[in-house]
């Protein structure tokens, strides 16, 4: 990922809501990202006490987190959205009174629907150029997400989401500029669209977050193979009380209760390897359904699986699976060897 932004000529700024591991993100510095992306200022606050120097908070945060985002500012560069104008100028009068300016972009809706100014509404620029005139805010530019792009339904979707995203924001920063307002960053961030970035006209910044471990909806939506994906799950079977069901010791609080996405990709809870060193996937068995700490799956009669097998699943979602556990078990593929544990330090980390 690295290499294909620098091929584009863009910065990029990883999602650490991903890994929430401080070790991961220095691997990533270290190949040359700019600073590290985060939702919530608990994970924040981790990463800047491991040391990471910039981050983005590319959430929409209420100044009412004024104490903690000042006291953040003392340890790193930060920088935060907005995509109100009330909230915006509750921002900078908490900024003035601490004889502070934060650094902020104005989160734009490219089509998810979720938080961001509208684009197309006729105040647009206008609502856009009052919040970069607020004494306590230095508006760096526009920052968007196109979450919709987990939800196309081909490579052709994706590919308009990407064209989409970077040209709304491309019209919004002219719009902008005529106004005598500067817009130093363009900032997108997905994983499925990042193989677009080269085509992302005007963009100075992506930051993927899921890239650095991939999941099974990355390979539905042809942003991974099977062999790309690092993070799996290892479950042991605990019952078959009935020769078409197994009974996993991995429930909603270890693989998450998300569902998979793609072009077309099949129901279920993850894709179960057979066994821990298995090269593939068995089609045969289907996560059918989870509780907490189980999870029931449909297998075929002549399946093997006995309690105390140990099995392997890829997820659906990597980064909730990720925020579910203490701990990443490296392991020497060739070896078939636990080389290291790194800490999920900012496991929970969700306000």
């Amino acid at each position: 990922m690295q290499a294909r932004a620098a091929s584009a000529g863009v910065r990029l700024r990883p999602h650490a809501k991903t890994h929430k591991s401080p070790a991961v993100a220095r691997w990533q510095l270290d190949a040359g990202a700019v600073g590290i992306t985060c939702a919530k200022i608990g994970e924040a606050e981790v990463f800047a006490d491991a040391g990471v120097s910039d981050i983005r908070l590319a959430y929409p945060l209420h100044p009412s987190n004024a104490p903690r985002i000042l006291a953040l500012m003392d340890r790193a560069r930060v920088s935060i959205v907005v995509d109100d104008a009330n909230v915006a100028e509750a921002w900078s009068a908490a900024m003035l009174a601490a004889g502070r300016k934060l650094d902020v972009l104005i989160k734009v809706d490219v089509g998810f629907h979720r938080c961001g100014i509208d684009p197309e509404s006729p105040r647009a620029a206008a609502a856009a150029r009052d919040i970069a005139s607020l004494a306590g805010l230095n508006v760096l530019g526009l920052l968007a997400h196109a979450g919709h792009a987990y939800g196309a339904r081909s490579e052709e979707e994706l590919a308009v989401i990407a064209e989409t995203e970077s040209s709304v924001l491309r019209s919004l920063a002219a719009e902008l500029r005529r106004l005598g307002v500067e817009v130093h960053e363009v900032s997108v961030g997905s994983t499925p669209t990042s193989r677009f970035i080269e085509r992302q006209e005007g963009v100075t910044e992506m930051r993927p977050g899921n890239y650095v471990f991939f999941d099974r909806t990355q390979v539905g939506l042809g942003a991974a193979r099977l062999d790309d994906c690092a993070l799996s799950v290892v479950s042991t079977v605990v019952s078959r009380p009935a020769p078409s069901r197994i009974i996993f010791d991995a429930g909603s609080k270890t693989l998450s209760s998300d569902a998979v996405r793609g072009f077309g990709t099949g129901a279920g809870h993850g894709l179960v390897y057979p066994s821990l060193d298995a090269p593939a996937p068995d089609p045969s068995i289907a996560i059918e359904r989870l509780s907490e700490e189980h999870g029931i799956a449909r297998v075929p009669a002549a399946c093997a699986l006995r309690p105390g097998d140990r099995v392997r699943i890829l997820p659906n979602h990597a980064c909730a699976v990720a925020n579910l556990a203490d701990e990443f078990l490296v392991v020497d593929a060739g070896a078939g060897a636990i080389v290291d544990r790194l800490p999920v330090a900012a496991r929970g980390r969700v306000w």
